[in-house]
């Protein structure tokens, strides 16, 4: 299991803007948070493609997929990995949202997930496991860090149904 340490950066602060993006995503479309404005976003970032962990987290929001676009959620996947892996993923495991192509790691950046990990004494960048809600105002709404894939889903829902009630 890889070891996190955020030194050099930070996440955006909850109850501020959420850095704005712009990507290529794996349903042909290129997502812009600006265009989501009036919506409840989980953005969530993941490390890779086709790893256990990033499967079963995506595999949850797939299955939750229905509860969680009834309360007006839209799903966002990011990670480093290209369009193509994406593409692959989402067809291998049947996902019904994007995921979004950040090859060079800018929007990781601006939300402070890429990081210095370690895993067998050898430090490396990567994404640090994060979901961020951005309410319907474009502003963060609620930061869940060191995630632990099998349940997050959940998790998410029961806090946007909590503290997020659908209009």
């Amino acid at each position: 299991m890889a070891k996190t340490k955020n030194i050099t950066t930070s996440y955006p602060e909850v109850g501020k803007k959420a850095p704005p993006f712009s990507a290529p995503a794996s349903n042909g479309k290129t997502i812009r948070l600006a265009d989501l404005k009036g919506s409840v976003v989980a953005l969530y970032f993941y490390p890779k493609d086709n790893t256990p962990g990033c499967t079963t987290e995506a595999c949850g929001f797939r299955d939750a997929y229905t509860r969680l676009t009834k309360e007006g959620i839209i799903i966002l996947g990011v990670s480093p990995d290209s369009l193509d892996s994406h593409r692959k993923f989402t067809a291998k495991f049947n996902l019904p949202f994007p995921l979004l192509a950040d090859t060079d790691q800018a929007i990781c950046k601006a939300y402070g997930v890429w990081q210095t990990k370690s895993m067998y004494g050898r430090e490396y960048m990567g994404v640090a496991r994060t979901t961020f809600v951005i309410d319907r105002d474009g502003t963060i709404a609620h930061v869940f860090d060191k995630v632990k894939p099998d349940g997050h889903e959940a998790e998410v829902l029961d806090w946007i149904s909590k503290n997020l009630k659908h209009p």
